[in-house]
C-alpha cells in the first residue's frame, strides 16, 4: 500500500532513453509487434510524451498502421476510447491512417 504522500506520478520528465524503452514488444496474440508496443506506450504516457513517442516511433521506422489480431489499427483502437483523442491526434499528426 502506498502512504498518500507517495502516489503515482504519470507526468514529469521522460528522456530519449525511457521513450526507447517502449519501442520493442512482443506479440502473443498474431497481433503487430509494432501495435503492441505502441499500445504499451499509449497506456503510460500522457498525450504531449506520446506525441514525443510517436515521433520517435516514426523516425526508427515503425509501422504506425500497425494492426491487432483482428485487423484494427492502433488509430481506431485509440480513436474508439473515450479519453483518446489527443493520442488519436498525435498518430494523425504523424501520418496514422
Amino acid at each position: 500500500m502506498q502512504k498518500k504522500d507517495k502516489e503515482k506520478v504519470f507526468g514529469g520528465e521522460w528522456t530519449e532513453d525511457m521513450l526507447r524503452e517502449f519501442l520493442h514488444a512482443d506479440s502473443y496474440d498474431g497481433s503487430d509487434a509494432d501495435y503492441v508496443a505502441a499500445i504499451r506506450a499509449y497506456r503510460h504516457m500522457l498525450p504531449d510524451v506520446f506525441a514525443d513517442y510517436v515521433e520517435l516511433f516514426k523516425a526508427e521506422g515503425h509501422n504506425l498502421n500497425a494492426k491487432n489480431a483482428d485487423g484494427v489499427t492502433l488509430l481506431q483502437t485509440i480513436a474508439s476510447h473515450a479519453k483518446g483523442e489527443p493520442y488519436a491526434a498525435a498518430l494523425r499528426a504523424a501520418g496514422a491512417e
